[in-house]
């Protein structure tokens, strides 16, 4: 019997333990294996070894509609840093971005507004002028987050605005009197927090705050855990309590502490939950540090956690952000000139690194956000991409 005449079951079985070089030559031998190793299904597993193919650690798939085998050739190249840098937006004056992906649309903060910008299918380009513009807060806008229904803003100005992404309402929450520095909203849940010290709870349901946490330290980062039932904080680390503390939903209460050797001043500034028992951050103490919440003791008033694993800045830099793809690849945004780099979670040393700046005053890179074929990195006066389906590895 042919290798083409086994039944599906048994060739996919044989398939499983050949490697995506093989795949790629064995679909040359005809046209019934060229359609059949080209199936995703035949290339899932290759693909969740991969970097960033959108395979997910639990199964999910990000990008159903493109190809898996198209999504391992372009991850061969995220491994090995071939990429094409491209510089689609340019400013004259210095801010401090944020930017936000959703499918083929970027949003990007650019002082007191946010542009909604189109990328075209082709190039991964934006167009030239935004299809939108989100607006309303007299001070620039410091962070925001995208849901399915609305657009969510911090500003400088110490208010809150709700947009609505189907509609121009918008709604204003007022709280917060110094900038509000981050925010995170999750199924209809809103946590802020701000240089006034406080983080506040908010929903969709009303214009006032639901409840104040005094935090007696400035307040860098929140994110809500996947679980909706907890939220974690990261402040500046200059008192004498840990920057990293977890916080119940409904009791208001400090349920876990996050590390304890921090030095003072080294404040946390990203954090991003995996799912609802892995949380990465990064901060001023130039470390990306996984912790894992499920060795939190159930029962402890407050318990202590230690990171599980921790990768270094090599160049002791600051690091200001960073972005999983859900399973092998970290990237991360530096302090100075603009340094990008990309980490296998299963090494401890850097795998890849883009200096995008080469301006004479450094910027940091505060906001990177990717998806399976580019990296976008906003910096002090400039948007910079990364085309990684430049030069492709050749899988045919």
């Amino acid at each position: 019997m042919l290798l083409p005449q086994l039944p599906e079951d048994v060739l996919y079985q044989i398939l499983s333990y050949v490697d995506y070089k093989s795949l790629s030559r064995l679909s040359q031998v005809c046209k019934t294996l060229y359609h059949f190793v080209n199936r995703d299904a035949v290339w899932r597993r290759i693909a969740k070894e991969f970097l960033n193919t959108g395979i997910t650690r639990n199964g999910t798939d990000i990008y159903p509609h493109i190809p898996l085998k198209e999504r391992v050739k372009i991850a061969q190249n995220w491994y090995d840093g071939v990429c094409k840098r491209a510089i689609p937006l340019k400013w004259k004056t210095k801010l401090l971005p944020w930017l936000q992906l959703d499918g083929d649309v970027l949003f990007l903060s650019q002082a007191a507004d946010i542009g909604v910008y189109h990328l075209r299918q082709d190039y991964g380009k934006l167009q030239r002028n935004p299809m939108k513009i989100y607006s309303g807060h007299k001070g620039d806008v410091c962070k925001f987050v995208l849901t399915d229904s609305h657009l969510i803003s911090g500003g400088s100005d110490g208010k809150i605005l709700v947009h609505s992404r189907r509609s121009d309402i918008s709604v204003e929450l007022s709280g917060h009197n110094q900038e509000v520095n981050c925010l995170d909203s999750k199924d209809g849940l809103i946590i802020s927090g701000s240089r006034d010290q406080t983080a506040r709870i908010w929903t969709f349901t009303s214009s006032c705050r639901r409840d104040t946490i005094h935090m007696y330290d400035r307040v860098w980062s929140v994110a809500i855990s996947p679980a909706l039932s907890s939220f974690v904080t990261g402040t500046a680390c200059c008192e004498n309590f840990s920057p990293l503390r977890i916080w119940d939903v409904e009791r208001l209460e400090c349920v876990c502490s996050l590390g304890s050797e921090y030095r003072r001043g080294a404040g946390v500034l990203d954090m991003v939950f995996e799912s609802p028992f892995q949380l990465f951050t990064c901060g001023y103490d130039t470390f990306i540090r996984l912790w894992d919440l499920r060795l939190s003791p159930r029962y402890a008033h407050i318990c202590l956690l230690k990171c599980v694993m921790e990768w270094e800045e090599p160049h002791d830099s600051a690091l200001y952000c960073i972005q999983t793809d859900g399973n092998h690849m970290i990237a991360s945004g530096s302090s100075y000139y603009g340094v990008v780099r990309l980490w296998d979670k299963r090494q401890t040393e850097c795998l890849q690194f883009f200096q995008l700046s080469s301006d004479p005053v450094s910027s940091p890179v505060y906001c990177l956000r990717y998806s399976s074929s580019h990296l976008y990195a906003a910096l002090a006066t400039a948007l910079y991409s990364l085309d990684f389906r430049h030069n492709p590895i050749h899988i045919r």
